[in-house]
C-alpha cells in the first residue's frame, strides 16, 4: 500500500515548495519511486521539480470530450480513450512521475476533472510505494473530497495569527467532509530567529496534530522562489532540507 503525503494550506505559505522538497528528499533517501500530484489548478509544482507538464487533467477532460464529440474514437470508448490520454499526461522523470491536475479549458466545473483524478489516482497509485500532493490553495479542495484517505495530512501555515485560524477552519473542515488521515502535521513556514511564534502549541493541541514543526525563513530557497529554479539544487545542508529530512525519518520506519 502507498504512503500518501497529502500537503495543504492557504496560499502563499509555501505549500508547493515543501511538496517538491518532500518528494525530493524522499527520493535521496532512497524512499522511491515517487508519484508527484500537481492537484492546484495554478500548475506549479512541475517547475519545482524541473520538470514540464504539457499536459494536465483539466486538458485532457477536453481533448477527450472534443475528439469524442467528433465521432474520431471510432472502435473505442470515451472511457478507454480517457485512460488513454491520461497515460500520456503523466510526466515521467527520474525516481518520480508527476501527474498535474490544471484548469478545466472551456464551460463547466471543475467536478469532472476531480472525478478524473480521483479515478486516475486509484488505478495508478498501485505502482507507487509513495504518493505527494500538493493541494489547491485554500478550502476547496477538501470540499471536492479529492483527498479522502491518506497516511500523513500536512498543514502548512505562515507564522501569523491569521494563517492559524485558516488552518483551525481547514481542520473542522477535514472533519465535517470526513477526511481520514493516520497522522495529522503542522508546518510553520518562513519562520524568524529560529522561534516558533506564540500560539503554535495551543494550535498542535486544539487539532490534535501529533507533529508541529518550524521551517526556518531561509534567503536561499526564498531566491529559488523568486527566480522560479527547481529546488533540485538545494542541498542536504539547507536548514529547511533538514528540517524535511528529520520529518521523513519521523513518517517513514
Amino acid at each position: 500500500m502507498a504512503h500518501k503525503i497529502a500537503i495543504s494550506g492557504k496560499g502563499g505559505v509555501g505549500k508547493t515548495c515543501v511538496s517538491a522538497l518532500m518528494i525530493l528528499r524522499l527520493i535521496a533517501r532512497g524512499n522511491r519511486p515517487v508519484l508527484a500530484v500537481d492537484a492546484d489548478p495554478n500548475t506549479s509544482l512541475d517547475a519545482a521539480l524541473g520538470v514540464k507538464a504539457n499536459h494536465t487533467i483539466g486538458s485532457v477532460r477536453e481533448e477527450t470530450r472534443e475528439v469524442a464529440g467528433q465521432g474520431m474514437a471510432a472502435g473505442i470508448s470515451k472511457q478507454q480513450l480517457l485512460e488513454l490520454k491520461l497515460s500520456e499526461s503523466l510526466v515521467e522523470a527520474e525516481n518520480f512521475d508527476l501527474i498535474a491536475m490544471g484548469r478545466p479549458e472551456g464551460p463547466g466545473c471543475y467536478c469532472y476533472a476531480n472525478n478524473v483524478l480521483k479515478q486516475a489516482l486509484g488505478q495508478i497509485s498501485q505502482e507507487y510505494p509513495y504518493i505527494v500532493m500538493d493541494n489547491e490553495a485554500g478550502l476547496e479542495n477538501l470540499s471536492r473530497r479529492i483527498v479522502q484517505k491518506v497516511e500523513t495530512l500536512v498543514f502548512v501555515t505562515d507564522p501569523s495569527a491569521r494563517g492559524f485560524q485558516t488552518l483551525v477552519r481547514l481542520y473542522e473542515l477535514a472533519k465535517e467532509m470526513d477526511i481520514r488521515y493516520d497522522r495529522l502535521a503542522v508546518f510553520v513556514n518562513r519562520v524568524r530567529n529560529g522561534k516558533m511564534p506564540d500560539g503554535a502549541m495551543e494550535l498542535k493541541e486544539k487539532i490534535g496534530a501529533s507533529v508541529i514543526m518550524a521551517l526556518p525563513d531561509d534567503d536561499e530557497i526564498a531566491d529559488y522562489a523568486e527566480k522560479n529554479l527547481a529546488m533540485t539544487g538545494l542541498g542536504s545542508s539547507n536548514p529547511v532540507v533538514r528540517q524535511i529530512d528529520d520529518f521523513i525519518t519521523q513518517i517513514i520506519k
